[in-house]
């Protein structure tokens, strides 16, 4: 079962809604992620957690705004994350 969430984070100088799916069912496995930009064409990058358990991207190119979201990026993957493992119980 694939896992797909959206996320509403302030990014920049705006609100904006962030697309997250899970790549495969491994937890660690990623996630990939979209968002419009200004001119409301999708930006689309990967999210792999890095050696300190934080949630971050690789990508080059993409807008500041993206880079400086990094750790909204991370509070919402394992506040899902953990809302779905409690939904479980």
């Amino acid at each position: 079962m694939s896992i797909y969430f959206s996320k509403i984070i302030k990014a920049g100088d705006r609100q904006r809604e962030f697309n997250f799916t899970q790549v495969t069912n491994n937890p660690d496995s990623g996630f990939a992620v979209d968002v419009p930009d200004d001119r409301g064409e999708r930006i689309y990058f990967h999210l792999f957690r890095n050696e300190e358990g934080q949630w971050t991207t690789s990508a080059q190119g993409l807008p500041n705004w993206v880079y400086s979201t990094a750790p909204a990026f991370s509070a919402a993957v394992d506040a899902y994350m953990n809302e779905r493992a409690a939904a479980r119980v």
